[in-house]
Parts: C-alpha cells; structure tokens; sequence
C-alpha cells in the first residue's frame, strides 16, 4: 500500500508534484532521488509488461517546455542507460508523439516529462507501451517499487542516442493533410488559407511551422510559438477562458481563415473560426463528432458526463449517431470507447468537453494536432464546396445559461461522504415531482426540469481525484440557473460534509 508521500504522487494515470522552487507553500518532492526512483519503478513494470530484461528495453523520452524538463529528463534517461536500456531521446516534444516513437521506432516504453496545464513550478511523468498510455493500477505499481526501493541491476550496455522524432511526426501530420485535402498543387493543400496558432509557449509551436507553413498556409498573426516554460503570457490551456480570448483575438487580427490552440504538451486542442467564435467544449464535440461519423453512419460518441442536452440531440438527430454519454476523466472515455469496439459497436470517436479527443482510426490516442489536422482538412474540403467549418454545427443547440460551482467536502473521508450524498441525491430526485432523473447518466446524479421549473439540468458528481464535489447547471432560458439551484440547495442544506458557502 502507499504510503502518504508517494500517493500524493499519483493523478489518475499520471505522477505530478512540485519539480521547481518559486511558489510559497509548495516544497519540492520531485527531487533527482525521488524520480530516479519511480524511473526504475517503471523499468521494473515495463520489463514484466512485455516480457523482456532490463537490459533489452529500448525506451523513448520526451518533455514539455517546463523549465524542470532537462534536470527531470537527465536523470530518468540516466537511470534508464545505468541499466542497460536503449534510451531514445526526443528532448521537446508533444505528448502524443511520444506514444507514436512505440508505433514508428519499435520503443518498448515512452516516458513524457509533463503536468499538462498545471504552473510552471508543477512537473510530472507520463508513460506509454504499444497499448497506450497506463492504467490507475499500474501507476500504483511503479510508486510501490519506487516507495520500496527497488533496485535495478547495472549493465554497461545502456545507451542515448539523440533523435529529432518530433519531424518525423510533423511528416505524418502533413501526408495525412494532403491526403485528405487532395489539392491541385498536392503539397501545398493550404496555400490560400489563412491560419493562425497559439500555442501558449508549451511545445505546441512546431504546428506552425512544421506543418501549417510548409503545406502553404500563411501563419502571420500566430501567438506565443517559443516554448518558455514559465508561461508568462496565458496558461496554456484550451479551457482557461484567457487563452481563448487570446486565440479569438488573434483571428480577428489577422483575419484569419482559422485559428487553433494547444495545451502545453498537446494531447488536447481547440479551434475558432473565421469570425473569431470558439469552437470549444459543446461544439468542439460536436465538430469532432460530425468529422467522425463521416463513414461511420449511426456509430456512437463517447463523452464525459457534464456534455450538454443539445449535444446529445445534434449526435442523434442531426448526425445520426448514438451518444454515450459517461464519466469525467479522459482515460475513462478512451477506455469506454476501447470495450465499446471490443463488444463490436462501432465507436469512431471517444472525447471529453476538455479537449482530449480520441479518434479509432488514430490509435485512440487522445492527439490535439490530429484533431486539428482533422478539423483543417474539413475546413479545406468544405471551401470547394463554398461552405465554412461553423456551417457543420450551424443546429447545435447551446444552452442560454450555464455555470460550474465546487463545493469542498469537509469529511475527512471525502469519498464516502460524497457518495453518501449522491446515494440520497438519486432518492429525493426519484420521490419528487418535476425531477427526472436521466436515464443514461453513468456519473453521479442529472436530473432535468422542464420549461415551468428551470429548463435545464443539473449535475452533481464527485471528483475522480478531489474532496470536491463539481455542481453543472445549464439551462435554456434567462434565471434558469438560480431556479434549479434553489431546487438542489433546498436538499443539500439537508446534508452534513459540504461546504454550502458559493
């Protein structure tokens, strides 16, 4: 079992902690020591996983822009040639490229150096075989042989052989663009577009150059390509409402044909069209799901749980799909839309509101370039054709008020404290009248209302990681929200273990 030091360790299928000085409170325990530690602890897993020695493994490692990246990535790829491994070293690169170097480079394991979106003083480790990134479980398995102690026998044929694998991806994003656009002039399938980048000084930059101006479209106008690992423009994040605002405004100013936007490691992204209108969350989803189900007709959509009631109704009345809609946590809809398929329903595309999508025929690997280089080549087809992107979402319906509120869990045992909440939730809904609980909610409790009480729904969940329990409320006319609120507050001042002060 875990002790108290390295859980804390431990985010869903990730390990993060504090890898850099500068924020008061937040000491340091990503120490050289501590990351050699869980550096082994995988070695040991990864060995068992495929069935081979130490000493036979080739491993890839990678890392965002954070400015522990280089400390944490010598000491992982040390420990790594110490035992003997073939260690391949992709210095910056994206999240998703590095699960690609086991497709392309034959890697037993990859190794990303990354806290997604969290602050520049955050940093953590990411792991990959063949299969795709971890589970919780195995998470749990490299801490315990790091907490232990275990220890990996020397060998002197270790070795780190330097490798620009991040060009060799940008490739493959381009062929698939050219393919997919199948201009006149076949390599140059943008030449004519306008399209600009924010790539929030992560490692997102090399869109731009890489892909978008060497198929011909001009990038002039595009944000924050370097990578700095302090962040000091916007956090780089497609939900933080900043770093839209950001990418908005540049495509307003270079009026351009499109804008995108990364997260510092690029496994998720967002998009604006040409009128400087986000294409986020709701219709992000919905985009992703019109491009997916294109060849897939009444395939089905996984998402999390907080998606809108005019979501779902676009997915199977415009689109003719199925929308499955289940838990929060991007691991947990990719793994959905794996056993979908394994059970034989056709499910093309699993996909969170965060920007974490995951399409079939790209490994299921939640990639935000490849769903940009998807949504541009839409974009492309649909100029020939006069049309724009906004046209394919043109019948989505957006609710009229929508809010998010976190109400802390004050038990010490936070989980049965909020499942003991959710369990009365679900009786009350059940015994009162207006309450109509949905029939495919597979987190947590939603309940609708109709017109004369609230016209919208609300979601009471518990937090996958958190002592916090996240209250979405939508609704489709003016003062909905507080109608529906007032509803859930009556029964939750009835409750003992939440924070009520919002």
């Amino acid at each position: 079992m875990l002790n108290s030091f390295y859980k804390g360790f431990k985010s869903g299928t990730d390990i993060r902690g504090v890898a850099s000085e500068g924020v008061e409170g937040q000491e340091v325990n990503l120490t050289n020591e501590v990351v050699a530690s869980m550096a082994r602890g995988f070695l040991l897993w990864l060995a068992e996983k495929v069935g081979k020695s130490v000493n036979e493994l080739t491993v890839s490692v990678g890392r965002d822009s954070r400015i522990s990246g280089p400390r944490i990535a010598q000491v992982v790829s040390n420990e790594f040639k110490n035992a003997g491994v073939k260690v391949i070293n992709c210095s910056l690169a994206s999240t998703p490229s590095m699960f690609m170097t086991t497709v392309d480079l034959g890697c037993d394991g990859a190794v990303q150096i990354t806290a997604s979106h969290h602050p520049f003083n955050r940093n953590g480790l990411k792991f990959f075989t063949g299969q795709g990134g971890l589970e919780g479980s195995d998470i749990e398995t490299i801490l315990l042989h790091a907490q232990e102690g275990a220890e990996v026998e020397h060998s002197e044929g270790g070795s780190i052989e330097d490798i620009d694998y991040m060009s060799r991806y940008c490739e493959h994003l381009c062929d698939i663009i050219k393919k997919g656009v199948n201009a006149e002039d076949y390599d140059h399938p943008l030449k004519g577009f306008k399209i600009v980048v924010d790539a929030g000084n992560g490692v997102g930059g090399f869109y731009a150059d890489k892909v978008l101006e060497k198929l011909g479209a001009d990038t002039k106008g595009s944000r924050f390509l370097e990578p700095d690992g302090m962040f000091p423009n916007h956090v780089p994040n497609p939900e933080n409402k900043e770093a839209m605002e950001s990418i908005c405004q540049a495509v307003k100013e270079a009026q351009a044909d499109l804008g995108v936007i990364f997260d510092t490691d690029v496994d998720r992204g967002g998009a604006v069209d040409k009128r400087g209108n986000e294409i986020n969350r709701n219709r992000l989803v919905a985009l992703a799901s019109a491009i997916a189900l294109e060849g897939n007709e009444g395939g089905t959509i996984v998402t999390d749980s907080i998606t809108s009631k005019g979501l779902k109704e676009f997915i199977e009345k415009d689109l003719g799909g199925k929308h499955y809609r289940y838990r929060r946590g991007y691991k947990n809809v990719i793994d959905k839309g794996l056993e979908l398929n394994a059970q034989g329903i056709n499910c093309p595309l699993a996909i969170e509101t965060s920007g974490h999508a995951a399409m079939r025929e790209n490994y299921f690997l939640d990639d935000g370039a490849y769903l940009c280089t998807k949504i541009i080549i839409k974009m492309a087809q649909l100029n020939k054709e006069g049309k724009s992107i906004d046209e394919l979402t043109a019948n989505l319906k957006e609710a009229v008020e929508e809010t998010e509120i976190r109400f802390a869990i004050t038990e010490k045992d936070f989980r049965t404290c909020g499942e003991k909440i959710i369990e009365d939730l679900t009786a009350y809904a059940e015994n009162t009248e207006g309450w109509i609980l949905a029939e495919d909610n597979r987190e947590g409790v939603r309940v609708s209302f109709d017109e004369n009480n609230g016209n919208g729904w609300f979601l009471l969940r518990l937090s996958v990681h958190d002592p916090i329990m996240p209250l979405n409320i939508e609704s489709d006319s003016p003062g909905g929200i507080e109608i529906i609120k007032e509803k859930l507050m009556a029964f939750l001042k009835t409750t003992k273990g939440l924070d009520l002060n919002i």
